[in-house]
């Protein structure tokens, strides 16, 4: 989130309140809304392989992608599509069926993300 500008307009006449961060009308402001999209984090994605809950099924999960919804989707798919299997995002976590930890953390350091396996 943008810190505010010291000495911005805080009022005006025209449409009142201001925002002292992006300098529109409180009533437009898009601030709040940007700040509740943007996940909190450590920066680094971890990929890790869980069968919990799952039958005993391997399902590979990954955490911490700092993306908005639309975007973990296109990427979750892109992630599935590389390890040829079918998957899923929810929550903000993408879970691909099967054991492809390694295949996901080739393909997200390859799309620029800073990677670690998580879990043993």
């Amino acid at each position: 989130m943008r810190k505010p500008v010291s000495g911005g307009l805080v009022y005006s006449t025209d449409s009142g309140r201001m925002c002292p961060v992006c300098r529109q009308p409180l009533g437009a402001c898009v601030c709040a809304a940007n700040a509740a999209k943007a996940p909190a984090g450590d920066g680094i994605v971890r990929v890790s392989r869980e069968t919990q809950g799952r039958g005993g099924k391997a399902v590979t999960v990954v955490r911490g992608v700092p993306l908005d919804e639309a975007a973990l989707a296109a990427l979750g798919q892109r992630l599935r599509r590389a390890c040829g299997a079918g998957g899923t995002v929810k929550g903000g976590v993408i879970e691909v069926q099967g054991d492809h930890a390694d295949r996901l953390l080739e393909a997200l350091k390859a799309e620029g993300y800073a990677v670690k396996r998580a879990g043993g």
